[in-house]
């Protein structure tokens, strides 16, 4: 399709919304419910529920919201992705990571039947490798069974498998550990090492090109302490040694066979590859059935993304609050809180998911955007952020909107502790709306309420159920951009600062160029000295 300007503020629609914000500006949420309220704004899907009663809009403004959408180009846009055209336009990349959860009857009815064989033989070699060292068939250079996976990346490779391996403990095999390493700062791999078993250690290396500077890095300071501990002159070359890439020849440059290399393709995005063999070291730890219904739980939130009416449907509901809060109501930000310690790594996954994806101010047409689009994501476990920054959320002078995530049945935790957990979460979410207004209490008792949030409820926390909410999310962000006219899939903002980081450590770099700030700081700290 061709990717024309689109301004979202020339729809009657648009229009329409600011009139309601100025409204609704005297209303309150408490004033909004009657008896249908609840049941009229509530979701389900996969295992997933959303109910999103306690935010600022009556029914006119949902109308309002819905009809944004339905003028907007998300229709078309969302059948170009699933059709496989290249919706990515920066990079003329078609963006296909829902196929990686697709069945092969489900691809060719999207006109993507080509993709099945690739991805089957992808998912099946993963299957025999992940097997392999779940049964102790994969056994290191001295024939010691593996029992540490160390997986290595950056960003996309790194933040969806650690999140999904920390959310799915329960189903984690008892005699595997699995650890990330991301950053390039060397304390967490070095004090890694010290605690692992070099005999017993298989070291996962996940980058497209195999030319990330953090992830190569951390993987040679891997191979010289594998190297020196079991004298092998060629440790990527070893059993201890494996890649997952987009670029093979780059990885057997490095010394690793393609016996022990999985592949991806350029579709996949880095912020949604855990859906392919990315996932290596979550299916490792839990198992290929459970990584397929992590697949499949995904795979239902598409279909409903798909198929519901926008007025029903669980991804445009959440774009479009956010979008209401954001342009209409003056909301920068919006808090995560994940009601169940797994999920802690969320709020961190989401901050790249959304924020890669949305922060631009460059229409997908390359003009100028004179609107704000994507907001600053945060926020962190609850209990924990009760006891920080809820302060702010309950009292301080700014808008936040609030995603409260729990899990109803929980059988990693005991009785009480669930209900105190649930409990805290729900009264959270309440006091927020209603606030405490009594004229009998000084003004630092009173809270003023009216704070917008949404809850969403998974019946358990499954691979199926984690996939189906990773997967809402990932559309709630591409209803977004598709609303604001802009490409949510490149990433050109963060190749800046790593283009100038090369430089600037290059041996023959022109420090005379630089700033005097840099320069200065250069020389503290020791990196270079500056030239005359």
């Amino acid at each position: 399709m061709d990717f024309k300007h689109f301004d979202p503020t020339a729809l009657a629609p648009w229009s329409a919304l600011q009139d309601s914000a100025s409204a609704m500006a005297s209303t309150r949420i408490l004033d909004l419910f009657d008896d249908k309220r609840v049941e009229q704004c509530s979701l389900d899907c996969a295992g997933v529920s959303l109910d999103y009663s306690k935010n600022l809009v009556d029914k006119t403004v949902l109308e309002q919201l819905v009809a944004l959408a339905e003028a907007s180009p998300l229709a078309e846009h969302r059948a170009a992705m699933f059709a496989g055209e290249s919706i990515n336009v920066t990079e003329q990349r078609p963006v296909l990571h829902s196929a990686l959860r697709s069945s092969a009857d489900v691809l060719a009815r999207r006109g993507t039947a080509e993709l099945a064989d690739p991805i089957q033989e992808q998912l099946d070699k993963m299957a025999a490798l992940s097997g392999s060292i779940r049964d102790g068939s994969w056994t290191g250079a001295t024939g010691k069974e593996i029992t540490d996976v160390v997986n290595i990346g950056i960003g996309g490779s790194d933040l969806g498998p650690r999140m999904a391996y920390e959310a799915l403990k329960e189903y984690s095999a008892a005699d595997l550990n699995c650890h990330f390493i991301a950053n390039v700062d060397g304390e967490p791999i070095l004090s890694l090492l010290r605690r692992l078993d070099p005999e017993t250690t298989l070291f996962v290396i996940c980058s497209k090109t195999f030319t990330t500077q953090e992830t190569l890095m951390n993987a040679h300071t891997a191979a010289k302490w594998l190297g020196d501990a079991l004298s092998l002159n060629k440790p990527f070359s070893s059993p201890h040694f494996m890649g997952i890439t987009s670029s093979p020849e780059a990885a057997n440059a490095l010394g690793i066979p393609n016996s022990r290399l999985l592949s991806f393709w350029d579709w996949v995005g880095g912020r949604y590859s855990l859906w392919s063999t990315i996932g290596f070291s979550v299916c490792v730890a839990v198992g290929m059935e459970h990584f397929r219904e992590l697949l499949d739980g995904a795979a239902t939130m598409d279909q409903h993304f798909i198929d519901a009416p926008l007025s029903q449907n669980m991804p445009v509901i959440l774009a479009l609050l956010g979008i209401w809060y954001g342009n209409f109501l003056g909301a920068e930000s919006y808090a995560v809180i994940p009601y169940c310690e797994r999920l802690k790594e969320l709020p961190l996954y989401l901050q790249q998911l959304d924020m890669e994806s949305n922060g631009k101010s460059v229409a997908i047409d390359g003009s100028p955007i004179e609107f704000d689009t994507g907001p600053i994501v945060w926020g962190t476990t609850g209990t924990n952020g009760q006891h920080s920054f809820f302060q702010l959320l309950h009292q301080g002078s700014h808008c936040v909107p609030v995603d409260f995530i729990g899990v109803v049945k929980d059988s990693m935790n005991q009785a009480d502790h669930h209900r105190a957990l649930l409990g805290n979460m729900l009264a959270q979410s309440a006091a927020l709306m209603s606030g405490r207004q009594d004229d009998s209490l000084p003004a630092h008792r009173q809270y003023a309420g009216n704070r917008p949030s949404n809850t969403l409820l998974l019946d358990e926390l499954t691979p199926y159920t984690l996939g189906a909410l990773i997967a809402l999310y990932e559309h709630k962000v591409f209803v977004q951009g598709s609303i604001w006219g802009i490409n949510s899939f490149d990433q050109w903002g963060v190749e800046l600062g790593k283009s100038m980081a090369s430089e600037l450590l290059a041996d023959d770099c022109d420090t005379n160029a630089l700033d005097a700030s840099t320069r200065s700081l250069l020389q503290k700290t020791g990196l270079q000295n500056v030239k005359s």
